[in-house]
């Protein structure tokens, strides 16, 4: 290959380079000390944000188009993700192990739900260590998030309601409040 042909790829190289950098500028990655401030272009909802799996399974790729190659599926109803960005239909993910990709936004719902973290968590009648006991989740459970109130969240798995400390569930933020 002649140095023009050598050149000519090269541009051709850095037209692809700029033309996937434009595409991607809608794309707001989120690092945790910016988090709180950043709300996505797509949505002008907060980025992060936690939003639960709706189908039973769903495609999660390596890039924000069906044309990106499915990295993996996520096979779990109701599990808790937290969204890091936004590009278009498409939602950035991450699970609780920090493993995600893009998944399209018709398979995620805003309904809350944590996932236990604990080997076994108790779940008491009022948000106080000293409260009454009333079930006994183990880890990997997924439930449905109620009330978050001074460190303490309500759950709900199977029928099982109670207050858990929010140290001891994925799906929620450091000192967040719900209603």
């Amino acid at each position: 290959m002649g140095t023009s042909g050598w050149l000519r790829g090269v541009a051709s190289a850095l037209a692809v380079c700029l033309a996937t950098q434009g595409a991607a500028q809608d794309v707001v990655p989120v690092s945790a000390p910016a988090a709180a401030a950043q709300t996505g272009p797509v949505t002008n909802l907060p980025l992060p944000r936690y939003v639960s799996l709706k189908a039973s399974e769903a495609n999660v790729r390596r890039g924000p188009s069906l044309t990106h190659r499915i990295d993996w599926v996520f096979q779990r109803r109701g599990m808790p993700l937290q969204v890091v960005a936004e590009y278009g239909h498409w939602r950035r993910v991450i699970d609780r192990d920090g493993q995600g990709g893009w998944v399209h936004y018709t398979m995620l719902s805003g309904v809350r739900t944590a996932l236990v973290t604990e080997q076994v968590l108790t779940l008491h009648s009022q948000p106080d260590a000293n409260a009454s006991e009333r079930a006994y989740l183990e880890q990997g459970v997924v439930a449905r998030l109620g009330a978050c109130e001074q460190n303490w969240c309500e759950l709900n798995a199977d029928g099982y309601r109670g207050w858990a400390p929010q140290a001891a569930i994925w799906g929620v933020n450091p000192d967040e409040t719900k209603e």
